[in-house]
């Protein structure tokens, strides 16, 4: 069976008056495959409504919210499709983005989900090339390849050297997965828990080499005031530590904590 864009989903998981909610509904609305959008958020606001209204966009509302993984576990559950990509609301994603998803996941031997490779914008400028974005390309690269892309052992031995997995540009097969699949105890490395939680599942990790997103880096941004706060090195200690003795963990984390500088504007 192939999927189709009948079998998917966008949800989006919107929070507070974000003031770049708008820009990323209308890449999803130019997607040259369309499929189904709803929005899902914990903070229901005016802002929120008034976008939804105006691009008859179906939303639901968490009423019990606590961290990320609880609010992406809610919107994730709602969805009625396959095929799920949670959308970060200041991201902003290439038309081809789900008509190359469903190519890759096509082709590939019972996929459990797929991610693509992406660019960074900051202050409205297009950064395709730094540290941080070239390690994680050489780490996601073996699983680009199909006759590696099944193999829990690789997987575990990627997600050892730090989480390389852009979180917006995954599509999970939610049939293969089933329900509430996020992690709920980190505050921020909540994705990196549940890609290290998925690796050990039969199934393939499918990587598209691609850059068909595009992860907005600003001040106000949760990925930047987790760095700040040194909040994303404490939980990525503690993931790696399952994977690797902690003074092992402690060295990896600490290598690919440099790598993480260009984060922080």
């Amino acid at each position: 069976m192939k999927y189709t864009e009948k079998d998917h989903t966008f949800v989006i998981c919107a929070y507070k008056e974000n003031p770049y909610l708008e820009n990323t509904v209308s890449t999803l609305l130019k997607q040259s495959v369309k499929s189904k959008i709803m929005l899902s958020t914990s903070t229901p606001n005016d802002h929120i409504k008034s976008i939804c209204d105006k691009y008859n966009i179906p939303f639901v509302i968490n009423p019990t919210p606590h961290l990320a993984g609880d609010d992406w576990n809610y919107g994730y559950d709602h969805a009625d499709t396959k095929l799920v990509t949670l959308v970060h609301q200041d991201d902003l994603y290439s038309k081809d983005f789900l008509k190359e998803t469903l190519y890759a996941l096509n082709r590939a031997q019972n996929p459990l989900l797929s991610f693509t490779d992406y660019y960074e914008l900051k202050k409205g400028k297009k950064e395709s090339r730094n540290l941080l974005l070239n390690i994680k390309r050489v780490m996601n690269y073996p699983l680009s390849k199909k006759m590696l892309q099944s193999s829990k052992w690789l997987r575990k031995r990627l997600l050892g050297l730090g989480d390389a997995i852009c979180c917006p540009s995954v599509t999970f097969v939610k049939e293969q997965l089933g329900d509430t699949i996020f992690d709920t105890k980190y505050k921020n490395s909540c994705d990196y828990k549940t890609w290290v939680d998925l690796a050990d599942r039969d199934g393939t990790f499918v990587y598209i080499p691609k850059k068909l997103l595009a992860h907005r880096i600003y001040a106000e941004s949760a990925t930047t005031l987790n760095l700040s706060e040194n909040i994303r090195q404490k939980e990525d200690l503690e993931i790696l530590s399952t994977l690797w003795p902690r003074p092992i963990a402690y060295v990896i984390n600490k290598v690919y904590a440099l790598s993480e500088k260009s984060n922080k504007v």
